[in-house]
C-alpha cells in the first residue's frame, strides 16, 4: 500500500508578515498625493486665468495706441502747427512723438516698405533681417500676429493711414515675455509656497496618523503578547472618539475570554479533584478485591456500581452545566406560569413527605422553556427536602411585576446563613451538609444556569421576617415586550 505524505507550511501568531507599507505611510502618502494635486489644480488655473487676463490687457493697451492713432487721424491737423499733416508720414512721425511708449512696447514708423521710425530708439528689433517679412502680410488688411524671435514671443500689430497716394503705417510690437515676467514670478512664488505647504501638511499627515493609529498599534502589539496564561493586559482608555470605543470594546473582549479561561480552568479543576474520589475508591477496591472469595467480589461488585451511578449522576450534571452557555440549551415557547406552578407542586410532592403548599400562581403567560423552569424548580424543591424533616412546609408560588417575573421555593429548615449565599450557587459550592446527603454541590449551579439562560438571576433570602425559620430560594425572568410573545393566561 502506498502512503501518501502530505506537508504544509505553518506561521505562529508573531511569524504573520507585514505588508510592507504601513497604514500610517499609506494614509500620508494618500493625503500628500490629494494636496499635490490640489496645489497643481490651483496653480494651473490661477496660471490660466492670469495668462488670459494678461492676454485681454496686451489687446486692449494696442487698442488704445490704435484708438488714439485713429483720432489723430480724423482730425489730420498737426497739434504742434495748427496746420493739416502734409502727408502720412508726417502723421506717424507726430504721433511717435506725443507718445511715451510703455516699457512692453515698441512704436515703428513703416512707410516706403521698411521702418522708418521707432520709439525707443534703442531697440534693434526694427533693424532684424525677419522683421519686415512679418510686418508687410499684415498691411493689407491691418492684421495682427504672434512671432517667436530671440527676442522672445512678440506680438505685431498694424494700422495705415493713407492720404491720397501716400500710404504710411503704425506698427505695435508687444514683447509678450516682458508682459508675463510679473505672472512668471508669481508663480514661481506660488511654487515655492505650495512645496513648503506640501512638506508641512505631508509631516502634519504623519504626526496625525501616528496619533490616531497609535491605539491600533498598542492593540496589535497588546494582542501579540496576550497568552492563554496571561490574559489580564489591558488597553489604556483615554479620550471619546471611534478608537476609545474599539478599545473598550476590545478590553470587554478581553474581559468575557478571561473569564471563559478562568471559568473553564475552574470548572476542569473542580471536576478533576471531585472525580478523584470515586475513582480511588474504585481502584482500591479492585486492587484489594480477592477474585477467589464470591462474597467479597459481590460486596465489591454492588460498592463499584454504586460508585459508577454517582460519577454518572457527575459527569450528567458537569455536561448541563457545559451546555448552558449553548445558544440551543434553551428551547422557548410561550409558558402558562400559573398552570406550570401548579404542576410543579404535584410533581415535587414525590420528592418527599413535606407539607407541600401552593403560595400562589402568577396569571401570566411569558416566553421561556417549561422543561428547563421545570428542572430548575425541581432542583431547588429537592435541595429544600435536603435540609427538612417529615412533615414540614415546602411551598412553592408565582409571581409577577411589570418587568419580571419571579417562581420561588419556600422552606422552614435551618436556613442558609448570610455569608454562605453566594457560595451556594457556585460549582462544588455548599454550605452545611445534611446527614446522607450525596449531593456533589451541581444542583444550585445547575439552578443559576438555567436563570441565566433566560436572562435573570437566582438568590436565596428569609423565608419570612427576622427570626423565621426557614429560606426562600427566587429565581427571577424577564418578561418580553412583545405583545405576541406575552398575553395574559386565559
Amino acid at each position: 500500500m502506498a502512503t501518501t505524505t502530505t506537508t504544509g507550511t505553518t506561521t505562529t501568531a508573531g511569524a504573520v508578515a507585514r505588508t510592507s507599507v504601513s497604514v500610517r505611510a499609506r494614509i500620508t502618502a494618500t493625503v500628500a498625493l490629494l494636496v499635490l494635486a490640489g496645489l497643481v489644480v490651483a496653480g494651473v488655473v490661477v496660471a490660466t486665468i492670469e495668462s488670459r487676463r494678461l492676454d485681454q490687457q496686451v489687446t486692449a493697451e494696442i487698442d488704445q495706441e490704435f484708438a488714439e492713432f485713429a483720432k489723430l487721424q480724423d482730425k489730420g491737423v498737426n497739434p504742434a502747427t495748427g496746420e493739416p499733416f502734409e502727408s502720412p508720414q508726417a502723421m506717424v512721425r507726430q504721433f511717435m512723438e506725443s507718445n511715451v511708449p510703455d516699457d512692453n512696447e515698441l512704436l515703428i514708423g513703416w512707410w516706403d516698405d521698411r521702418v522708418q521710425a521707432q520709439s525707443p530708439r534703442w531697440n534693434e528689433i526694427s533693424r532684424s533681417a525677419w522683421f519686415p517679412d512679418a510686418v508687410r502680410p499684415l498691411l493689407a488688411d491691418n492684421g495682427t500676429t504672434t512671432v517667436d524671435s530671440p527676442y522672445g514671443d512678440l506680438e505685431i500689430a498694424t494700422q495705415s493711414v493713407s492720404q491720397g497716394t501716400d500710404t504710411g503705417a503704425l506698427v505695435v510690437v508687444t514683447f509678450l515675455d516682458r508682459s508675463r515676467a510679473g505672472l512668471h514670478e508669481t508663480m514661481r512664488t506660488y511654487a515655492i509656497v505650495a512645496a513648503l505647504a506640501l512638506l508641512l501638511v505631508t509631516a502634519m499627515a504623519a504626526w496625525v496618523s501616528g496619533r490616531l493609529l497609535s491605539p491600533l498599534r498598542t492593540l496589535r502589539e497588546t494582542a501579540d503578547e496576550i497568552s492563554e496564561n496571561d490574559l489580564s493586559q489591558r488597553l489604556p482608555v483615554t479620550g471619546n472618539d471611534d478608537l476609545t470605543a474599539l478599545t473598550r470594546t476590545f478590553n470587554g473582549m478581553l474581559d468575557r475570554l478571561e473569564s471563559a479561561f478562568v471559568g473553564q480552568r475552574q470548572f476542569l479543576d473542580d471536576a478533576g479533584h471531585e472525580l478523584k474520589t470515586p475513582l480511588t475508591v474504585l481502584r482500591g477496591h479492585l486492587e484489594l478485591l480477592d477474585s477467589d472469595n464470591p462474597v467479597e467480589v459481590a460486596e465489591t461488585r454492588l460498592l463499584l456500581l454504586d460508585e459508577t451511578d454517582r460519577m454518572s449522576r457527575l459527569v450528567g450534571d458537569l455536561i448541563l452545566l457545559a451546555k448552558s452557555d449553548r445558544p440551543d440549551f434553551l428551547q422557548t415557547q410561550p409558558v402558562d406560569l400559573g398552570g406550570l406552578t401548579t404542576e410543579l407542586v404535584a410533581k415535587a410532592r414525590g420528592l418527599g413527605d413535606r407539607d407541600w403548599v401552593l403560595d400562589g400562581a402568577a396569571d401570566i403567560k411569558l416566553v421561556a422553556d417549561p422543561q428547563r423552569l421545570t428542572q430548575a424548580v425541581l432542583q431547588l424543591a429537592d435541595n429544600a427536602v435536603k435540609h427538612t424533616r417529615d412533615g414540614d412546609t415546602v411551598a412553592i408560588g408565582s409571581s409577577t411585576t411589570a418587568s419580571e417575573a419571579r417562581l420561588w421555593v419556600r422552606d422552614t429548615g435551618p436556613g442558609v446563613p448570610p455569608e454562605d449565599r453566594q457560595l451556594i450557587f457556585e460549582r462544588f459550592g455548599r454550605s452545611a451538609v445534611p446527614p446522607g446527603d450525596e449531593g456533589f454541590g451541581l444542583g444550585l449551579s445547575i439552578v443559576g444556569a438555567v436563570a441565566r439562560a433566560h436572562g435573570g438571576t437566582v438568590f436565596v433570602e428569609d423565608a419570612g421576617p427576622p427570626g423565621t425559620p426557614g429560606a426562600r430560594f427566587v429565581m427571577t425572568l424577564p418578561r418580553t415586550k412583545n405583545p405576541e410573545d406575552e398575553w395574559p393566561a386565559s
